[in-house]
C-alpha cells in the first residue's frame, strides 16, 4: 500500500453550506473557526451531482460511487409489505461506504448522523445512525450497544433549551406568539438536533482510537428550507414582520456551526487531516424561489445550488490556497488516499490531488466492493423498528422533500415511481442517457401528479439521442396542459434547433412573457442562437445577461470565452474559460475553449494540457484531437503523437458523418 499522508481523517459534513452566505462571515471575523482551517489548507466550490437530494449525495460522498452503483434513490423506500412507506435506509446502501473499507482494512471509525446511516452497522469504531436526535430514538441507533446508554444521555432535547439559546436566532423572540407560530420550534429542533449530533461526535474523539471520524450535521439545510426566504435582502411577498422577526436566523445557524466546528478542531492534532464539506449549496440571493414548487417531485430541492463547500487542511496539504476541480466523487477516492488505502479502480472519481503540495501517488485495486472478508455491515434481513420510522417520514413531509398520497399504498407507488424516475436522471446527468429513457419511459405511464414533469424529462432525454419526432411527440401530448411554460418553450426552441429552424427557434424565445427575463435558461438559450446566427455581440449580451442574473454560472463564462475567440481577444477568452473551470470542472467545452484561447497566444504547452483534460472529460470530442495532432506537428515537434491524433480525428469525423 502507498505512503499513509495522515494519521487520522475527521470527514464533517454541513448539509447544504454555501460560500455565497460563508464568505460575507469570514470577511466580517464572524466564523473564525472555519477562518483558520481555510488559512492552513485549501478551499473551493465542490460540484454536486443530480438530483441533488440528500440522502444520494452523501451516499455517494461516503461510497465514491453514483446513486445507480449505490443503490440510495430516493428520501424514503417501501416497506417490506409494499404498502407504505418508510425513511430510506443504510441497509439499502449496495456499496461499501469509507467505514467498510476501513474495517476490512483493520481501521476503525466513528460515524454519526450520516444519513442514511439507519441501523449503526457493526463496524470496528462506534456508529450512531441519523435516527439518533428523533424524540425517541429506535434500537439499533448505537453500535456498540455498551455505548448507547452514555451516548442517549448527551442528547439535547427541545425542552432543555430556554429562551436564551434562541435569542442569537431570534433576537425579538419575545415579540413571537410561540402558540400560533410553529417556527421558532422549528429552530429550536435545528438546534437541539445539532448539540445532539456534535455531542455523541466529540465524545467520540475523545474516547475512542480512531483513524476516520465521520460527522453530519442536517440544520443548515432545515434551517435554509425554513427560513433562507427571510434571509437579507428582503424578498417581494416577504411581510415586514416576518422579516423582521426571522432575518438573523441562517446567520446565526452558520455562526452556530461555527462555534461547534471549532470544538471538533480542538480536537485534532497537526497529524489530522480536516475536510469540511457540503453536498450542494443554497439559494441565498435573488436567484432564490419565491415559494417551493408542489407539483415537482422533492419540489423543496428546487432551493438547491448546484455547488457545495470545500475546505480542507492537514499534513501535505497546500495552505491558503483555492482547489478548482472538486466534486463530491472526489471525497471518498481522497480520504482514502490521506489513509495510505488503495482507491477502487471502479469509483469514477480520484482523488483529489491539486490539494496537495506534492501530489500524492495512489495505488488501486478493481474494485472494493468485490473484496471478499468481513467489512462490518449488516446481515441480510436486517431491518428497523417501523413505529420509529413514522417521525422521521413525517420530517420529511414538512421539509418539503416528499408528499404523502392518499393511502399508504399510493405513497408505496409513489416511492417506488420517483425512485426510477431518480435513478433515470443519475444515468442521463452521467451521460448515459439511453439508460435513462426506459426509466422515463415508465415513469411516463403511471398515474401521477407529476406525469408533465416527467415528460418534459423524456423528451429532453429523446432530444439528446437524436429521436426528434419522438420528442416532438411526448411535447405535444402535454403542451396544452403544463404547468411548466416557460420550460416547454425552451424545449420547443432546441428542437427547431435541432431541425436546423434557427430563427423559428429565436420566435418562439421572442414570445416568452416579460417575467421570463428573470431567467438564466433563456438567457443562455437566445445567446446559443445569436451565436449560430453569426449574431456575435447580441450573443454576448445575453451572456452578460446570465451573469447579472447568477455571476455564478459556468455556462455563461464558456460563452463570454467564445465571444472572445471570436473577437479575436484570447487573453480575454482564456481568463474567461478559467472562470467557467474554476465553477465547473466537468466541462469539457471550456477546456476546449480555454486550449484555442492559450495556443492562440503561444503557450503550446498549456493548451496541450487543456485539450488533453477535454478529452478525459469527453473522450469522443474529434476537434480536441485535431488541435492535439496541430499542436504536436508544429509545436512541440512529436510527430508519433500528432499522427495519433489526427487519425482520431478522422476516426471520429467518419463515424459522426455516417450516424
Amino acid at each position: 500500500m502507498p505512503d499513509r499522508i495522515a494519521n487520522r481523517v475527521l470527514l464533517i459534513g454541513w448539509d447544504a453550506a454555501d460560500w455565497k452566505v460563508i464568505s460575507p462571515l469570514l470577511d466580517a471575523g464572524k466564523m473564525p473557526a472555519l477562518a483558520s482551517l481555510v488559512e492552513r489548507g485549501v478551499m473551493g466550490n465542490l460540484a454536486t451531482l443530480e438530483p441533488p437530494f440528500s440522502p444520494m449525495l452523501w451516499t455517494s460522498i461516503a461510497t465514491g460511487h453514483t446513486a445507480d452503483r449505490h443503490g440510495i434513490l430516493h428520501f424514503v423506500q417501501p416497506d417490506e409489505t409494499g404498502t407504505g412507506i418508510r425513511p430510506v435506509l443504510g441497509t439499502s446502501r449496495t456499496a461499501k461506504a469509507l467505514w467498510n473499507v476501513l474495517h476490512q482494512s483493520g481501521m476503525r471509525s466513528n460515524v454519526v448522523g450520516w444519513w442514511p446511516s439507519h441501523p449503526a452497522e457493526p463496524i470496528r469504531g462506534a456508529m450512531v445512525s441519523n435516527f439518533f436526535q428523533t424524540e425517541t430514538p429506535p434500537p439499533g441507533t448505537v453500535h456498540p450497544p455498551d455505548l448507547e446508554d452514555v451516548l442517549l444521555d448527551l442528547r439535547v432535547g427541545v425542552k432543555e433549551l430556554t429562551g436564551n439559546h434562541l435569542v442569537p436566532f431570534l433576537p425579538d423572540l419575545a415579540e413571537i406568539d410561540q402558540i400560533q407560530d410553529p417556527r421558532p420550534l422549528a429552530v429550536a429542533r435545528a438546534i437541539s438536533d445539532s448539540a445532539s449530533i456534535h455531542a455523541a461526535a466529540t465524545y467520540l474523539m475523545e474516547t475512542t482510537d480512531w483513524d476516520l471520524t465521520a460527522v453530519y450535521f442536517d440544520a443548515i439545510d432545515h434551517l435554509g428550507h425554513g427560513f433562507m426566504r427571510y434571509h437579507p435582502p428582503q424578498l417581494p411577498g416577504v411581510t415586514d414582520d416576518d422579516f423582521r422577526l426571522y432575518r438573523h436566523v441562517i446567520e446565526a445557524g452558520y455562526r452556530f456551526h461555527d462555534m461547534m466546528l471549532g470544538q471538533l478542531l480542538a480536537q485534532t492534532d497537526d497529524d489530522t487531516a480536516v475536510i469540511l464539506l457540503s453536498d450542494h449549496g443554497f439559494y441565498s440571493d435573488h436567484l432564490r424561489p419565491r415559494e417551493v414548487p408542489r407539483h415537482v417531485p422533492a419540489g423543496a430541492a428546487t432551493e438547491h445550488r448546484p455547488f457545495g463547500v470545500l475546505a480542507m487542511a492537514g499534513p501535505g496539504i497546500r495552505r491558503d490556497q483555492r482547489v478548482n476541480g472538486a466534486g463530491l466523487l472526489n471525497i471518498a477516492p481522497t480520504v482514502l488516499t490521506l489513509l495510505g488505502l488503495p482507491v477502487g479502480a471502479d469509483m469514477p472519481g480520484a482523488p483529489l490531488v491539486q490539494a496537495f503540495e506534492t501530489p500524492p501517488p495512489f495505488e488501486t485495486i478493481p474494485s472494493w466492493d468485490d473484496r471478499e472478508g468481513a467489512d462490518g455491515s449488516h446481515p441480510e434481513g436486517a431491518r428497523a423498528d417501523p413505529w420509529s420510522d413514522l417521525e422521521a417520514v413525517h420530517q420529511l413531509v414538512g421539509l418539503g422533500y416528499i408528499d404523502l398520497e392518499t393511502s399508504d399504498a399510493d405513497a408505496a407507488a409513489a416511492a417506488a415511481r420517483d425512485a426510477s424516475f431518480n435513478l433515470a436522471r443519475v444515468y442521463d446527468s452521467t451521460g448515459r442517457v439511453e439508460q435513462s429513457i426506459p426509466h422515463y419511459e415508465s415513469v411516463l405511464e403511471a398515474e401521477s401528479p407529476h406525469r408533465d414533469y416527467y415528460a418534459l424529462a423524456l423528451a429532453r432525454a429523446y432530444l439528446a439521442v437524436g429521436r426528434i419526432e419522438d420528442a416532438l411527440r411526448v411535447v405535444e401530448v402535454y403542451d396544452g396542459d403544463t404547468r411548466f411554460p416557460i420550460e416547454v418553450a425552451l424545449l420547443r426552441s432546441d428542437l427547431e434547433v435541432a431541425r436546423g429552424s434557427h430563427d423559428a427557434a429565436l420566435d418562439i424565445l421572442a414570445s416568452l412573457p416579460t417575467s421570463s427575463a428573470g431567467s438564466p435558461e433563456v438567457h443562455l438559450r437566445r445567446a446559443d442562437l445569436y451565436m449560430r446566427l453569426g449574431r456575435i455581440e447580441d450573443a454576448s449580451d445575453a451572456f452578460e445577461a446570465v451573469l447579472a442574473l447568477d455571476p455564478d454560472n459556468a455556462r455563461a463564462y464558456n460563452g463570454r470565452a467564445v465571444v472572445a475567440i471570436q473577437r479575436k481577444d484570447y487573453q480575454a477568452a482564456a481568463d474567461a474559460a478559467l472562470e467557467a473551470v474554476a465553477r465547473l470542472y466537468h466541462f469539457p467545452l471550456a477546456h476546449f475553449h480555454y486550449g484555442v484561447a492559450m495556443l492562440r497566444l503561444g503557450w503550446a504547452d498549456r493548451a496541450e494540457d487543456a485539450f488533453t483534460v477535454c478529452l478525459q472529460q469527453r473522450p469522443g470530442f474529434a476537434l480536441a484531437h485535431r488541435w492535439l495532432a496541430r499542436i504536436y506537428k508544429d509545436y512541440l515537434r512529436q510527430p508519433h503523437d500528432a499522427k495519433r491524433h489526427w487519425r482520431a480525428y478522422e476516426q471520429l469525423s467518419t463515424s459522426s458523418d455516417e450516424e
